[in-house]
């Protein structure tokens, strides 16, 4: 993988064409599992983390922060972090009243400066760094004014707290707004987008894909295996439905039951199968090689998922394999909206 890195928009970074997601990390895999998973990653020749404040309520990145520490390659990672959630943690010794009051203080979310500021400061101890290369929105947040979001931002760049700002999962007319606005009061802007891509859900192809390519932006997609589903476990007949997790399981309850996704599936797994791959590793390809895509991230919960994964580096998608896949979805449709997100045109009245 080492020779396949890519440019991460116009910033001059190059970056490792598979990102890996660290959602898991901290939660359904432990310390020691995922410290080994970075580590072997890292020896694969990724080079680009994902994580996020909420991601186990901060354990995601404290776990992150730890493997780093013990491996010694911080200067060799670029790192992406992301606020918006809220991050709750009850202290020791609250009381009931106070734990409800601290759960629901209506701060402890958004895109304010006063939100990112200290989403920041408290990503940076977790992480046991002292800068972060890609600190990105997790969410737009239509109630707060995105010059005071780009604003907070650029403090961050200009302290060297973070090095590049970023967005997941914003409209194209969103995006543009904020490009607007930065280059109207001269602020750093957005870097890259982070939106929910996959085989079955090509929406931002519409409009999204063309607006990050016109203005270089790196493009990160999240969940390219649709929550595990393209993996083909999930599959009619194949004991799919008790092997559903909490975490995914309504999503792909709702792809199973779609007789369009299912085929998809099928047909995806009988394409790897002649191809000698996994439907993991084909499907993970397909997004590697679309046009303007970066970098897709993912999200292994265990070694024998990040091998599978690390393989897709090694499959070819040849035009036939690609209209292949435009026969099962064609071109900016999908079949079942795997996130519901605001690809359509602004609302009616909207400035």
């Amino acid at each position: 993988m080492f020779d396949l890195y890519r440019d991460l928009g116009r910033t001059g970074v190059r970056v490792s064409p598979l990102t890996l997601g660290c959602m898991n990390f901290g939660g359904r895999t432990g310390l020691a599992e995922s410290c080994a998973i970075i580590d072997r990653a890292l020896e694969g020749g990724i080079n680009f983390l994902d994580t996020a404040n909420v991601y186990g309520n901060g354990a995601s990145e404290e776990v992150v922060g730890e493997a780093l520490a013990r491996n010694g390659h911080r200067d060799f990672v670029y790192l992406a972090t992301k606020c918006h959630g809220n991050l709750f943690k009850p202290a020791d010794g609250d009381d009931a009243a106070t734990t409800l009051r601290k759960k629901l203080n209506p701060n402890r979310w958004g895109n304010s400066r006063r939100m990112i500021i200290d989403s920041c400061e408290a990503s940076l101890r977790r992480l046991r760094t002292d800068r972060i290369d890609l600190y990105q929105i997790h969410r737009p947040h239509p109630g707060c004014a995105i010059d005071e979001t780009l604003g907070a931002l650029d403090d961050l760049v200009r302290q060297g707290k973070v090095r590049s700002v970023g967005c997941s999962t914003f409209a194209a007319y969103q995006l543009v707004a904020s490009l607007w606005t930065s280059e109207k009061l001269g602020l750093n802007r957005f870097v890259t987008e982070q939106p929910p891509y996959h085989l079955l859900d090509r929406r931002i192809e519409r409009e999204l894909l063309p607006a990050c390519a016109q203005f270089g932006l790196g493009v990160i997609p999240w969940s390219p295996l649709a929550g595990g589903f393209l993996t083909g476990k999930y599959r009619s007949g194949a004991g799919g439905d008790a092997r559903l997790t909490p975490a995914g399981g309504e999503r792909n309850r709702k792809l199973l039951s779609d007789p369009r996704a299912a085929a998809a599936v099928e047909k995806l797994c009988g394409l790897a199968e002649a191809k000698g791959c996994s439907p993991s590793q084909l499907a993970l390809a397909w997004v590697m090689h679309q046009p303007g895509i970066t970098s897709p991230i993912i999200g292994p919960r265990t070694m024998e998922q990040l091998d599978d994964n690390l393989g897709a580096a090694g499959v070819e998608v040849t035009e036939d394999d690609r209209l292949a896949m435009d026969e099962l979805v064609p071109p900016g449709t999908c079949i079942v909206p795997y996130y519901e997100a605001a690809w359509e045109a602004p609302p009616r009245g909207a400035g």
